[in-house]
């Protein structure tokens, strides 16, 4: 197992490995969108759009995502409980307290977004607060704070902005090449080419997504459960999250990558384009790594040997 500092170090690479990919990829989609339409204009404007979404996918996607979740943020008056859990875990390991916010969602549920440690937020639904024990929502923060101390929230976060811009252009070129005249003077192989970089672009985008290793999480349960000393919290609000019945309005298969546990539900659990690219464990082996979860021995993993 990699230690926690090593991982944080592989996270900020990733993540402008993951910005440099995005950057190319719609510079490419441009490119061959100016070829089959004969406008040269359009690979100036694929490169302004790289330029400017990848410079507001560091600065702005958390404020994107939090609107998306229809999340509000709430003060420690509003929810002092809640407000103090979050403030004591930070105290425990020595982080700066992030902004809390409110998803007025019954499915418990969680995710943390923002650039780094000193700007980032913890949203939780109602159904967190109200379903959940204090033990139990105690090791789904520190989860959360977990993903904020290694690091993974950028790249979590900014992977939706990107991935969800290639689509809309995707998209924005099938419909306008079905409405294009007949007498087109773009060539067969041009058309052909065009064609499958329109198809294959979103998948694309969804590799680059799914890039981000699903070892992420149980490194993020695994120092969680460091931070709680209690294995058990968190492991049983896994098993009620994935039990719960109840969907969530404001997700889509773009941002449930960002929850602890995938929100989706119903039909957007079952389809086939769900269970190809999922996005997170399997609840069972999560839980049973943590049921199985030495503290001290990770903690030495985790933190070298020497701590």
């Amino acid at each position: 197992m990699p230690t926690l500092y090593s991982q944080q170090r592989s996270n900020v690479w990733k993540t402008w490995t993951l910005m440099t990919g995005f950057f190319l990829l719609i510079i490419l989609l441009g490119w061959i969108f100016s070829l089959y339409f004969g406008d040269s204009s359009i690979l100036f404007v694929a490169v302004i759009i790289s330029i400017l979404s990848s410079i507001g996918s560091y600065w702005f996607s958390d404020k994107l995502v939090l609107s998306m979740s229809g999340a509000h943020e709430i003060s420690e008056k509003e929810a002092p409980d809640l407000y103090h859990l979050v403030e004591n875990l930070c105290i425990s390991v020595g982080m700066p307290m992030p902004k809390v916010y409110i998803i007025e969602e019954m499915q418990p549920n969680a995710f943390a977004t923002g650039r780094d440690e000193n700007h980032a937020v913890i949203a939780v639904t109602r159904g967190l607060l109200s379903r959940l024990e204090n033990i139990e929502i105690e090791g789904v923060l520190a989860h959360e704070l977990s993903h904020i101390k290694n690091k993974d929230i950028l790249l979590q976060t900014v992977v939706v902005v990107m991935a969800g811009l290639i689509s809309i252009a995707s998209d924005f070129f099938l419909r306008s090449s079905f409405n294009r005249d007949r007498d087109s003077k773009a060539g067969p192989i041009i058309l052909v080419i065009a064609l499958i970089a329109a198809i294959l672009a979103p998948f694309a985008a969804t590799i680059i997504q799914l890039s981000i290793s699903r070892k992420r999480e149980f490194l993020a349960d695994a120092t969680g459960a460091l931070m709680t000393r209690y294995p058990d919290g968190l492991a049983s609000a896994l098993q009620k999250i994935s039990d719960d019945p109840s969907e969530m309005h404001d997700v889509s298969n773009a941002t449930a990558h960002l929850y602890i546990s995938s929100p989706l539900r119903g039909d957007k659990a079952t389809s086939w384009f769900s269970k190809l690219f999922l996005t997170h464990p399997p609840v069972e082996e999560r839980i049973a790594a943590l049921k199985g979860l030495d503290v001290k021995r990770v903690e030495e993993e985790l933190y070298g040997k020497a701590s």
